[in-house]
């Protein structure tokens, strides 16, 4: 080997084990002793536990001076609102593309303390927008992974990692030790719990969403405004609610609503106060707009903030919602299983070239990102429209399957979709059609869908 090569070969080897080496480091950073864990065997539903009482500095010390010179100028805040901030504590739950930006400017500004509530691990899909975590970090908890990347940035911050999924057991206990709650989750269930613990608990609540190329932020519980429960007394039903896996997000628009969502914490921790206690702030990223809507007032009958409350303790969210709390791509169960067949069952029709057509009912956008080569492609919009053109389109190339292979009157076409939940609302499109050639097609879906054709039968097909 000539010794340029072998110089490139030692580089790239001394390069590969100077990046092992810091994700072991960010490793004993993450769990460093004296940071509040979840002990042993309970990261799924950890206990929060007692925690001590925040110094109370009386003034800045000359490095405190130094950090923050460029706020503590502003009259907005002075010398008084940063002690304030060294005084607060607030919660972060979730540590995703809302609270990676969050938690970053909250430490930055040196609030106290910063509790940080995740259940899930880094994973390769979350990097284009969960700014705080990097590629080294993937299989780690996220919220340790936070913490060490925050430790990095300000050391004076205590930080308290909560590495499992906030639950009625848990909530209320461990948002009474906080001051304020800022709620960057992205499910339906943890919404309602994170809500009612703060009634219960009387902390603000500061929650923001965002999906898409859009985002919102409302400030909940705070000086007599509305909480959650005024704006939406019954939660949606769950075939109607899209998440960031589901609908997709730009990274950077989680990005604006957690700097905002950091900005209103540090107004009301620091006392300048908020006034999205009486607006919600929308964000539309393809207009570049932002524009704000009045909330209705705090609601007298409602059910965990109103004058009799029904609600005097946390309950089951997922039961109450009809959904789990999580933020993965949502299972729905809308078939039964006659309907229903398994990739490994598809897998076998293949194999044993049994006629059929396969109809793939995802958006065109995803359809270009990847497919099954000898799949027709109905979106589940055109369906739900009746759209006569896609239709007709169906209806040929299922009479002409039908030809080709000498097919029965009742002819088998198998739907699949990303996950396996459009396609479930498409067979009950197609088995309630009354076009001749599809009112006679035996309609089934392929549960687990694409996603499940690539972890089961193909692992060369692209997860997304």
């Amino acid at each position: 080997m000539a010794d340029g090569e072998e110089a490139a070969r030692l580089s790239a080897e001394i390069e590969r084990r100077e990046r092992e080496l810091r994700g072991l480091r960010e490793r004993l950073a993450a769990v460093r002793p004296g940071d509040a864990a979840p002990e042993e065997g309970e990261s799924a539903a950890f206990f929060p536990g007692e925690l001590p009482p925040l110094p109370a500095p009386a003034s800045l010390s000359p490095c405190a001076i130094l950090r923050y010179s460029r706020q503590l100028v502003l009259p907005e805040l002075g010398v008084r609102g940063q002690l304030l901030l060294a005084r607060s504590s607030v919660l972060v739950v979730g540590c995703g593309g809302l609270g990676c930006p969050l938690a970053q400017y909250l430490a930055a500004a040196g609030v106290g303390r910063l509790g940080l509530v995740d259940h899930d691990v880094v994973e390769t899909s979350n990097l284009h927008r969960q700014v705080l975590h990097g590629e080294a970090r993937r299989g780690l908890p996220k919220a340790t992974s936070a913490a060490a990347a925050l430790r990095l940035l300000n050391s004076t911050v205590q930080y308290v990692p909560y590495c499992g999924a906030l639950s009625p057991r848990t909530a209320l206990e461990l948002v009474q030790q906080y001051d304020i709650v800022a709620d960057c989750s992205d499910n339906v269930p943890t919404r309602y719990l994170v809500n009612d613990a703060c009634v219960l608990a009387g902390k603000p609540l500061v929650s923001a969403s965002a999906l898409r190329l859009e985002g919102q932020l409302v400030v909940y519980n705070y000086q007599g405004g509305p909480c959650y429960r005024c704006l939406f007394p019954k939660p949606p039903p769950p075939e109607t609610v899209t998440n960031c896996a589901d609908g997709g997000v730009l990274g950077v628009v989680p990005g604006i609503m957690g700097c905002i969502q950091a900005l209103e914490v540090l107004k009301i921790a620091s006392g300048m106060g908020s006034a999205f206690n009486q607006f919600m702030l929308m964000f539309d990223a393809r207009e570049g707009r932002f524009r704000n809507i009045k909330l209705r007032p705090k609601k007298p009958d409602c059910a965990v903030c109103g004058d009799n409350p029904s609600v005097t303790s946390l309950q089951d969210y997922e039961a109450f919602c009809g959904s789990s709390a999580t933020d993965k791509c949502r299972t729905l169960h809308l078939l039964s299983s006659k309907d229903r067949i398994s990739v490994e069952e598809y897998k076998r029709l293949l194999d044993e070239q049994v006629p059929h057509v396969l109809l793939d009912v995802r958006p065109q956008v995803e359809v270009d990102i990847c497919r099954l080569g000898h799949a027709v492609h109905v979106p589940l919009s055109k369906l739900e429209e009746k759209d006569e053109e896609y239709l007709e389109y169906l209806e040929k190339r299922i009479y002409e399957e039908k030809r080709r292979t000498n097919g029965q009157a009742s002819f088998p076409v198998y739907v699949v979709c990303k996950l396996g939940n459009d396609s479930q609302k498409a067979v009950k499109i197609l088995q309630e059609l009354p076009v001749k050639e599809l009112s006679s097609v035996l309609a089934k879906d392929i549960k687990g869908g694409l996603m499940a054709w690539a972890s089961k039968i193909d692992p060369e097909f692209p997860q997304y």
